[in-house]
């Protein structure tokens, strides 16, 4: 943008000095400041004070408040005013300045050579407050997804449950600052845990308060003695009703109970990915949805399925994060994921998770995570080979 000063010819060097002065006093009062309601302001009182004029007003869409006035100006459309638009570095529009004169008088030379000169400096300076006050918005906004991503990993389980003949891992990773898996582990009054892995529709921010949102239902409902299917089915109610926002991002959820004395398990799959067993014999058992997701459709019903996790065998929850990984358009799917986690020759859940991460990361050349990726590993220990070995 050309910044120049312009100087009128016919005045004399003392004349030009001085309005000269008076120029670059006016211009260094607008750059004083790094508000761009201020920039505008600054400028609109120093025109009317400067040239004894009636009133200036800013049409400025970048000031927020639509637009800025100083004085008295005729009301719209402001016929027999002078207008001067400002423009950017690359020429972009940032506002319209317009001037009223007694008795819509026109301009002399000198006045309008004043505000064209004040015009170019209040562009730099307007761009340039716009600049900084995005700046500052967006360190804002980094600050609070911080906090918001701070709050989100602390309502993760503490510590899984330490259960003789069992290793238990969760991990869960986002991909932004926040995300919409959900995983939690809650000890029953009976002696069963209740395991959950679940994932809202969408990522970001917004994903993660129905997380949130979700985790208070669990919990308050938790204590109830409901049997699994109703608790997932009131759950899926209580999102619905919430409204169509909260319809818009639905959950897949994984329900588990887990009777640790018997190894017996009871499961609902609400049309999340279906979870894996690893029996001892090699072969690997699938449990898929026995109804849709969570909060897609009202008076849903679900069905509960129970199990056997013999010792010796291993159980994987995982939301689509982990799946859904490339490398260029080569997805890497359910099957390499199950096929890594029965390769894993340990019972050791935590080292599974591990060897899972590292075999994501290896499969994605350690491209950057497109999804959040969430996995609960469950190994039901043959404690008698051990005593025997030891």
């Amino acid at each position: 943008m050309d910044t120049t000063i312009p100087l009128l010819p016919q005045d004399s060097l003392e004349q030009q000095v001085a309005r000269l002065q008076a120029l670059l006093e006016a211009a260094r009062h607008v750059h004083s400041t790094i508000r761009v309601h201020d920039v505008l302001m600054q400028t609109a009182h120093i025109i009317v004070r400067e040239l004894e004029l009636d009133g200036a007003l800013f049409l400025a869409p970048t000031a927020g408040d639509g637009a800025i006035s100083y004085g008295e100006l005729p009301a719209p459309p402001w016929d027999g005013c002078h207008r001067f638009s400002l423009f950017s570095r690359d020429h972009q529009p940032l506002a319209e300045l317009i001037v009223s004169k007694a008795g819509s008088a026109d301009l002399s030379l000198y006045e309008q050579d004043f505000v064209e000169g004040l015009v170019l400096q209040t562009a730099v300076a307007l761009e340039n407050a716009t600049l900084h006050e995005r700046d500052v918005e967006w360190a804002r906004v980094q600050q609070d997804l911080e906090a918001a991503r701070s709050l989100q990993r602390s309502l993760l389980p503490k510590a899984m449950p330490e259960i003789r003949g069992y290793s238990i891992a969760g991990r869960s990773t986002t991909c932004y600052e926040v995300g919409g898996d959900y995983l939690d582990v809650i000890p029953m009054p009976d002696g069963t845990h209740l395991l959950v892995v679940a994932d809202v529709a969408g990522k970001g921010l917004a994903s993660a308060i129905v997380a949130t949102s979700f985790r208070s239902s669990l919990r308050s409902l938790a204590d109830q003695p409901l049997p699994l299917a109703d608790l997932a089915a009131r759950l899926g109610q209580q999102h619905w009703d919430e409204g169509p926002e909260a319809q818009r991002r639905y959950m897949t959820a994984l329900f588990l109970r887990l009777q640790p004395a018997t190894g017996k398990l009871q499961i609902v799959n609400a049309g999340h990915n279906a979870a894996a067993i690893a029996l001892p014999d090699g072969a690997v058992r699938m449990v898929a949805a026995s109804g849709p997701p969570l909060g897609m459709l009202s008076g849903m019903q679900y069905e509960a399925e129970v199990l056997d996790l013999p010792a010796g065998a291993r159980m994987l929850l995982y939301t689509d994060g982990l799946t859904e990984v490339f490398r260029d358009d080569d997805e890497f799917g359910t099957d390499r994921l199950i096929d890594a986690f029965r390769a894993v020759p340990v019972h050791d859940s935590e080292r599974i998770l591990d060897s899972l991460w590292d075999t994501l990361g290896s499969f994605s050349l350690h491209a950057p995570q497109t999804d959040d990726m969430t996995a609960l590993a469950i190994c039901h220990l043959d404690l008698s080979r051990q005593e025997t070995h030891s």
